[in-house]
């Protein structure tokens, strides 16, 4: 369960979103500007809400009326940004690595082929990021953040930097880490037809605040 209530001053503009969800992928939907970023922002700990409190299943990330601010790196909280920011000097394999030695963690090669068999990347392992798609590039960033055993993966955008195409590549790909994973996940997007297909519940934002929460019904209908 993630648990969100929390205040943020931004210059002119604030973030001031609360809500509780249990659901496998939290959608957070807005237009550009209304406070996603920020928002996952103070989830994945890069930044400190003014006030209020973060917690996951329980376990306080922040709580500023208690002085509690777990910092990122202590977090275990996958983030996968709209650009995959891979090392271009590592190959696949290496950046997959990445993650796990970060956190000290021991090897798990059952884990690891589970992973890139369900992103399909296991014949791309020795090839480097600049000779990737872009569609391929943001699946191995994928794989690299779940090696590094998150208790919850943060996406921001994931493909938003990419074309139709690459888009319709790479989206069955999440609804499988969505359905087999069992990863919750917290999904950033102004896309409404992204998150009909991936959302479990869905928090609308709009200038900074809740402007509804439910299921994938409270997103705006196509015109």
């Amino acid at each position: 369960m993630l648990r969100v209530d929390v205040f943020k001053k931004l210059g002119e503009f604030a973030v001031d979103v609360a809500f509780t969800s249990e659901g496998r992928v939290t959608g957070l939907f807005g237009t550009s500007g209304a406070g996603k970023t920020s928002l996952v922002s103070m989830i994945a700990g890069l930044v400190k809400p003014d006030r209020g409190v973060i917690a996951i299943d329980g376990d306080v990330l922040d709580d500023t009326a208690a002085g509690v601010h777990v910092p990122a790196h202590r977090r275990r909280i996958g983030y996968v940004f709209q650009d995959a920011r891979l090392f271009p000097h590592l190959n696949v394999a290496q950046n997959l690595d990445y993650g796990r030695r970060m956190n000290r963690l021991d090897r798990d090669p059952v884990q690891e082929t589970r992973m890139t068999d369900l992103l399909d990347i296991g014949d791309l392992l020795a090839r480097r990021p600049g000779g990737l798609s872009g569609g391929e590039r943001q699946r191995v960033a994928l794989g690299r953040a779940l090696l590094s055993r998150p208790r919850l993966l943060l996406l921001d955008e994931p493909l938003g930097a990419l074309d139709d195409k690459r888009k319709a590549e790479i989206l069955p790909y999440l609804v499988r880490l969505r359905d087999e994973a069992d990863i919750p996940m917290v999904y950033v997007s102004h896309d409404a037809d992204e998150m009909r297909q991936l959302a479990t519940s869905v928090v609308m934002l709009k200038r900074g605040r809740v402007a509804a929460f439910g299921g994938v019904e409270v997103l705006p209908q196509a015109s």
